[in-house]
């Protein structure tokens, strides 16, 4: 127990000042004497065993008994008293008169009227207010942070990191090269700033990261404050915010003078957004004391001067919703983008960590980084900590592969479910769904290798085929789409071929090659009857109050011609999917047994079994419109290709030719969720960059985990990494 913290409990001091007031006033009532009946002191007056008696108030007797005299009474618990009282009430005083007249004590008899003492009647009234001052105050202390704030509220909260804290270097920092060049001018900023104000550069006033969570951000800020030797100021955009309106306001000012008053030093505010929203966005108005803190904040950064080494770094989920004045050149003039890493980045986050970690002679991190496409930072921590655990869990030495793929298999899918018990029948009609999806991935041409198949339970799903690509990629075409929406209805086509009954394992699947084929006719144009028009709003997080109260910016028809188009690709793509199942159901048996037997197959295995796969049909080449013709002039060909054709230099390439040559692009395997080069711009990076060359689209990601009913299971990693099954 936090004897300090329970010692500055409000409870404990107010029981402490009631307990010393009950003490006080049982002081000032209790006088030694013991109280007994009314008709016992009658008794005793009319015995003549009193000396002297006190009437008190026309309600009270005190008698004084004799010298030698003791009174008990087992009655009123008395024992052996030389002095007692007792009540009478008024009715009964002119008896307790004739008694003493009748009997007078020895000493006499006097009245008397008590008259308030000036500590009791001061005690009385101030006493209630005290408390009220008492626990107000420890009230206020315990929500500042301790007895030493009270009051403070306008004072930052701000964490200094000093040279005793662990320090962190951009040696510690990979996969993010660029923002760590970004960054490494900042602290060249810091140090020389002469350097850059000879040739007229202004210091930048602020720096923004943003991306997805778990890629680095808040490491990358600790590492600036590792390197560049200045003071780090630290804090959270919630530690703004106070129920009090102003405080977040004062806080700011107080941050920023204690930043200028030890300048050159950096101030870092995590999770930006929780101040920075924008403003005016809310139901029924804004919230003031944010708004209010946003608006110290703006001035701050304008008040900033040539000279004031001091810049704000600034980290955030969600750029989309920040205030667009935020955003603006003059208070972020660097706004950084930190994304998922490449390979060769994964490769680098998987060195950083294994450090100090007993790996085995026969693991290659760069095959781990190869087979963990989209996973970010965070992913690749949590992969290691997990096969290190498992590595301990089995009491082994060292960090082996298998340690390695079960971790990954965690990370993806979840823990493996060994005490689901699956009768016969369901687990052949699991083995028949993965299949399908193995089988139709391995007949088509524009999909990533099939690298693995199990039916062995884990997490929610009852089994799942993986997907790897061999190399990042950045854009996606309309054939790989295509491909995708048939690989996803491989196994409803393998339940329908094969039990004549599909289950409900395919929901989920049914859920994702929709949305895949939805965004093909309303975001990507990739549909001849819509055209190249961007139809409906984003699909991202919805802003209440940015974002309510839009209207659909099509009609009732389009719609209808939306909701057909779909209907027809994902109709295309069933038919394509029963072609590829029917040709090779050979094949699809042969599997299936494979998996029954061994349950879980790896990509040696599979690539035995798909070896005489029977490939689908090329598809016909796409016109967008009838009257657009495709062109008979190939791509231009670089002096090292034209080197090639012509012998010199390597093997020749063949000329692009047909519907391979114009109907798809080489494949080389990213997730769906990457940037397609020319698409327009989400909200994100319509804030963030002046111009839309290179926008991220949203295509369905290739991770996938199908449930009963449809329900979908988040994955950690957004890679191209596809899990499906029935009843996943």
């Amino acid at each position: 127990m936090n004897v300090k913290r329970f010692g500055r409990a409000p409870v404990l001091a107010i029981f402490g000042v009631l307990f010393v007031g009950m003490v006080v006033l049982s002081m000032l009532s209790s006088s030694g004497y013991q109280r007994i009946d009314t008709s016992a002191a009658e008794q005793l007056i009319s015995t003549g065993k009193v000396d002297q008696v006190r009437l008190l108030n026309n309600e009270r007797m005190e008698l004084d008994l004799k010298s030698g005299v003791t009174y008990s009474s087992s009655t009123d618990g008395v024992q052996e008293a030389s002095k007692v009282f007792a009540y009478y009430v008024t009715a009964r005083g002119p008896q307790i008169v004739a008694l003493l007249d009748k009997y007078p004590p020895s000493k006499g008899f006097t009245d008397q009227i008590d008259q308030p003492s000036w500590f009791g009647t001061l005690l009385v009234n101030v006493l209630p207010v005290l408390l009220l001052i008492v626990l107000f105050w420890f009230l206020m202390g315990q929500m500042q942070g301790g007895g030493n704030r009270v009051m403070q509220f306008g004072k930052s909260r701000a964490k200094l990191a000093t040279k005793d804290m662990p320090k962190v270097t951009f040696q510690d920092v990979a996969g993010c090269d660029e923002a760590v060049e970004e960054l490494h001018e900042i602290k060249e900023f810091l140090q020389e700033p002469a350097k850059f104000l000879a040739v007229g550069a202004k210091i930048p006033k602020g720096v923004l990261l943003y991306g997805p969570p778990g890629t680095g951000k808040t490491l990358l800020a600790r590492a600036v404050a590792g390197e560049a030797g200045v003071p780090f100021y630290s804090i959270s955009g919630s530690d703004f915010v106070e129920m009090f309106v102003g405080v977040g306001a004062s806080r700011v000012r107080d941050l920023f003078e204690q930043a200028k008053a030890n300048a050159p030093a950096i101030v870092f505010v995590d999770e930006i957004d929780a101040v920075g929203r924008h403003r005016g966005a809310g139901l029924g108005g804004g919230h003031d004391e944010r708004e209010q803190t946003l608006n110290q904040l703006l001035v701050e950064m304008d008040g900033f001067d040539v000279k004031t080494n001091v810049i704000l770094i600034a980290a955030t989920n969600r750029p989309d919703i920040l205030d667009p004045a935020l955003l603006r050149p003059g208070r972020f003039d660097r706004q950084i983008a930190v994304e998922a890493p490449d390979m060769i980045g994964r490769h680098r986050i998987l060195q950083v960590h294994a450090k100090g970690k007993p790996m085995a002679p026969t693991v290659d991190l760069l095959a781990v980084a190869r087979r963990t496409p989209g996973f970010t930072g965070a992913d690749l921590a949590n992969v290691l900590n997990e096969a290190a655990l498992l590595t301990a869990r089995g009491n082994q030495q060292f960090i082996d592969d298998k340690a390695l793929d079960e971790a990954i298999d965690r990370v993806i899918a979840g823990p493996q479910r060994r005490t689901r018990l699956m009768s016969a029948k369901e687990r052949k009609i699991t083995a028949y769904h993965e299949g399908g999806h193995a089988l139709a991935a391995a007949a088509l041409h524009h999909t990533d290798p099939v690298t693995k198949v199990t039916i062995l339970p884990r997490g929610r799903a009852l089994g799942y085929t993986m997907v790897l690509p061999q190399d990042d990629k950045y854009s996606t075409t309309r054939n790989e789409i295509l491909d995708q929406l048939v690989y996803a209805l491989g196994g409803r086509v393998a339940e329908e071929v094969i039990f004549h009954d599909p289950t409900t394992g395919a929901a989920n699947d049914i859920e994702k090659a929709t949305a895949m084929a939805r965004k093909m006719v309303t975001e990507y144009g990739m549909s001849e009857r819509v055209g190249a028009v961007k139809l409906g709003q984003s699909q991202g997080e919805v802003f209440l109050g940015r974002d309510y109260g839009h209207q659909r910016d099509y009609s009732e028809s389009v719609a209808g011609v939306i909701d057909e188009e779909v209907r027809t690709l994902i109709d295309n793509a069933h038919d394509e999917a029963w072609a590829i199942i029917t040709q090779n159901r050979d094949i699809l048996d042969a599997l299936v047994l494979e998996l029954l037997e061994k349950e879980t197959l790896n990509a040696a295995q599979l690539a035995a079994i798909f070896e005489p796969v029977r490939k689908s049909a090329e598809r016909p080449v796409w016109l967008s419109a009838e009257g657009r013709t495709v062109s008979s002039v190939p791509p231009v060909l670089t002096p090292a290709e034209r080197a090639a054709s012509n012998g010199h230099g390597g093997p020749q390439l063949p000329p692009p030719s047909g519907a391979s040559a114009y109907g798809a692009q080489p494949s080389s395997a990213q997730p769906m969720d990457s940037p397609v080069v020319g698409a327009p711009a989400s909200s994100e990076v319509t804030q963030l960059t002046p111009t839309d060359s290179a926008a991220p689209v949203s295509v369905d990601p290739t991770q996938r985990i199908d449930l009963p009913g449809g329900s979908a299971t988040p994955l950690s990693a957004s890679g191209d990494e596809t899990i499906s099954g029935p009843g996943h």
